[in-house]
C-alpha cells in the first residue's frame, strides 16, 4: 500500500503567485489574489507527477507534500 501524501502551503512564505493553482488544478484554487485555496490536503496516486512539478515549481518554496 502507498502512504498517503499530503499537500500543504505555508502561508508566510506564499507570495501569491498563482503557479500552484495553474500547474495543479485538480487540488488547488486560487483566490481572487492568486493565493492557493486546497481542494483536498490528500494527494491522489495518478496525480503524484503533477503535485511533483508542482511542488519544484514554486518560486518561493512554500508549497509542499508530506509522505504519511
Amino acid at each position: 500500500m502507498t502512504p498517503a501524501r499530503t499537500l500543504r502551503v505555508d502561508r508566510i512564505a506564499c507570495t501569491g503567485r498563482g503557479l500552484c493553482g495553474e500547474l495543479l488544478p485538480e487540488l488547488i484554487d486560487l483566490d481572487e489574489w492568486g493565493y492557493p485555496i486546497l481542494k483536498d490536503r490528500s494527494v491522489p496516486d495518478r496525480l503524484r507527477a503533477h503535485t511533483r512539478r508542482a511542488v519544484a515549481a514554486c518560486p518561493r518554496l512554500a508549497l509542499h507534500v508530506d509522505d504519511g
